[in-house]
């Protein structure tokens, strides 16, 4: 596992809002350790490519067609959404 990815993991972290704003993007309702697990399961596939532009972190796994937006500082996931 590459640096990037390890240290996402290691220091992932949500705030309240996010759960909500996700479950709205995806059209889904997913409860918070469902869309955790997706996360996680996401960022440790190594299909998914992470880039760094700006502040943020953008994953993206085209097997899924889910982007995941994560701070670069905070680690704190901004949202996440279809392709």
């Amino acid at each position: 596992m590459n640096d990037i990815r390890k240290n996402i993991i290691e220091n992932i972290c949500y705030t309240d809002l996010v759960y909500g704003r996700i479950n709205k993007k995806l059209s889904t309702k997913m409860t918070r350790q469902e869309i955790e697990q997706l996360v996680m399961d996401i960022i440790s596939d190594k299909t998914s490519i992470i880039k760094k532009n700006g502040k943020n972190y953008y994953i993206n796994n085209y097997n899924l067609n889910i982007s995941i937006t994560i701070n670069s500082s905070t680690f704190r996931v901004i949202t996440m959404s279809g392709i």
